[in-house]
């Protein structure tokens, strides 16, 4: 029998070491994911601190831009040159040159100059302009609008895209919004 009470205490002795093991164990992996979760909390903040420091950029043209001489452009020719780069059409009515920005009124697609019908059109919804800017078809709730433009002392002519004119309130027949040829 005493072979019986010693491996009953020998059973017990190792039920308790393989229950300190398993709490061990459990201790162990608790501590480890604890580790592993603040880690990546500080990782993700980090991450962020970075993105904050180096945003995306979106680099666009200049708003000023040297548009060339004003005897590049032919007489009541509309210029397509700039529509890509900075959309912006370049009109020579006969007397005067100006930058008009190729966008509608309506929804801001970008219009095209129909030489044939010698309009501007919005392919979105069908807006026409006249080669002054002036709409007189479709949905555009008013004319497009135009750009500074001036010489400067070399004779070049400059487009200044940030200052723009509206017909509306009578801003067209301002100097800056044309230059005389």
């Amino acid at each position: 029998m005493s072979d019986k009470v010693l491996d009953t205490g020998k059973d017990k002795a190792a039920e308790a070491a393989d229950a300190t093991e398993g709490r061990r164990q459990f201790l162990v992996s608790a501590i480890t994911v604890g580790w592993l979760s603040f880690t990546g909390a500080i990782m993700a903040t980090f991450i962020g601190i970075v993105r904050f420091i180096f945003p995306n950029v979106l680099f666009e043209p200049p708003q000023v831009f040297f548009a060339g001489k004003p005897n590049d452009y032919a007489e009541g020719m509309v210029s397509i040159r700039w529509k890509n780069e900075h959309g912006v059409w370049i009109v020579h009515d006969g007397q005067q040159l100006y930058a008009i920005m190729a966008y509608c009124t309506h929804l801001g697609c970008t219009t095209t100059w129909q030489e044939n019908e010698h309009k501007f059109k919005c392919p979105c919804h069908g807006s026409g302009f006249k080669i002054s800017g002036l709409n007189f078809e479709g949905p555009a709730p008013r004319p497009l609008e135009r750009c500074a433009i001036e010489l400067n002392t070399e004779g070049l002519l400059i487009v200044d895209k940030s200052k723009r004119f509206l017909h509306e309130k009578g801003q067209w027949d301002d100097s800056a919004s044309f230059v005389k040829v």
